[in-house]
């Protein structure tokens, strides 16, 4: 087709003055191989060295589907025609609105399918981006449709994971190869310790449906170091590139994330092992109470013989059995620190805890002390981690710690 006749059949909505449509693609890099993996197709009003969005054209809802649909055909047929021609070729994020998918009940037909045959693609180097916030469509035929797609080999992703179009529920139908998460909520969980708990939720379901989460509109180094930090295995954004005309070397960023996993791998590094060290600390206090004592009958003595030997950091100390069943008082530190006995949660039962099957599990003679990962207090709302310790043949003790380098203001 050529410019004319392509210009001829353009909206007015776009408001073209010379300009031509271009595809345009922003690179998406991998934290596992280092390399650009893919690029996302964006949409571009060109004239000479003059590039202009057309996202106000995809927003503007009194512009008619059909336009929009006709506009981003002919970007795709673009970005296609290019991958086709291209050795090697790097992965494609097509951007699909679920409205559009929808007309599928009505065609019968997926012209990006049909673009996939003309060119010659492989439909694994495909990526099928589910945009858009509100969709009041039916689920079972987007969800179809969604199938069809990932049937011929294309991985399925979910955009603006977080926002009323992507809840829970479509995310568990859909079941996506990828969630996308844009930076303003990474900017947000910065100083938020409620957006941190979600963020690390994302990442969290994203494994348990095995799914990678990609972070984008990232424009820092802070940006990048609460992407990993958040599990992000994708990145895309201006700190790498802005959407351009052609494909780059899959190694052009590669020693930006190269040191920034460096940075990462040896601050967590340092302080997991500070933690453990925290946790074999106890154990040794724990063994020399037990040498002192012998067996111990009294179930808080564990704790109350503990208590003047803990710093500020210890927040709660209790005893509980091998089977979750919490034998002891509740020891809490109180303001002046001193400490404060809560005897209502004798016969409470943790094992529901996240921590509790896996660290009983792992505990032996050998391995007396286990420190669980950051979490937030119930009652106090703080991040903290517990340490379990096998104080005695079916009996561990719990202390819990205030974890200071950990939640919005860490890195």
């Amino acid at each position: 087709m050529s410019d004319a006749r392509t210009t001829l059949a353009l909206p007015k909505a776009l408001g073209l003055n010379g300009e031509k449509l271009a595809a345009y693609y922003q690179p998406i890099i991998a934290m596992d191989t280092r390399r650009i993996m893919g690029y996302e197709v964006l949409a571009r009003a060109v004239k000479g060295d003059f590039v202009r969005s057309l996202g106000p054209f995809f927003s503007d809802e009194s512009v008619p589907d059909e336009e929009h649909i006709l506009v981003d055909r002919l970007l795709r047929e673009q970005a296609f025609a290019k991958l086709g021609r291209t050795e090697d070729p790097p992965m494609l994020f097509i951007n699909l609105k679920p409205s559009w998918i929808y007309r599928y009940e009505q065609s019968g037909e997926l012209f990006t399918l049909s673009l996939l045959q003309k060119y010659g693609i492989d439909p694994r180097r495909v990526v099928i981006e589910i945009t858009e916030q509100s969709f009041r469509g039916s689920m079972e035929v987007l969800r179809t449709v969604v199938d069809l797609y990932r049937e011929q080999g294309c991985q399925i992703a979910i955009d603006d994971v977080g926002s009323g179009f992507s809840s829970f529920d479509r995310i568990a139908q859909i079941q996506p190869n990828l969630l996308k998460i844009d930076i303003h909520m990474i900017k947000k969980s910065a100083t938020h310790d409620g957006y941190f708990g979600v963020l690390r939720s994302f990442s969290d379901m994203a494994e348990l449906i095995g799914a990678s989460l990609l972070v984008e509109g990232v424009e820092t180094r802070e940006d990048l170091a609460r992407s990993i930090q958040a599990g992000a295995r994708y990145v895309q954004g201006f700190m790498f590139a802005k959407a351009e005309a052609d494909f780059r070397a899959s190694d052009s960023f590669a020693a930006i994330i190269i040191e920034e996993l460096e940075r990462h791998l040896l601050h967590h590094v340092i302080s997991e092992r500070d933690w453990q060290v925290k946790a074999e600390q106890l154990a040794k206090k724990l063994a020399r109470i037990r040498e002192k004592a012998g067996n111990m009958d009294d179930n808080d003595g564990w704790a109350l013989q503990l208590l003047p030997e803990l710093d500020s950091g210890y927040i709660r100390v209790y005893l509980c059995n091998q089977d979750g069943i919490q034998l002891s008082a509740n020891y809490c530190r109180e303001l002046d620190g001193s400490w404060r006995s809560e005897d209502q949660f004798r016969g409470a039962n943790w094992c529901w805890r996240p921590y509790f099957v896996p660290n009983l599990v792992q505990m032996n003679e050998d391995r007396r002390s286990i420190v669980s990962r950051a979490y937030i207090d119930l009652d106090t709302h703080a991040w903290i981690r517990t340490i379990s310790v096998l104080v005695g043949p079916g009996l561990i003790l719990f202390a819990d710690l205030v974890d200071m380098e950990h939640g919005a203001q860490s890195f």
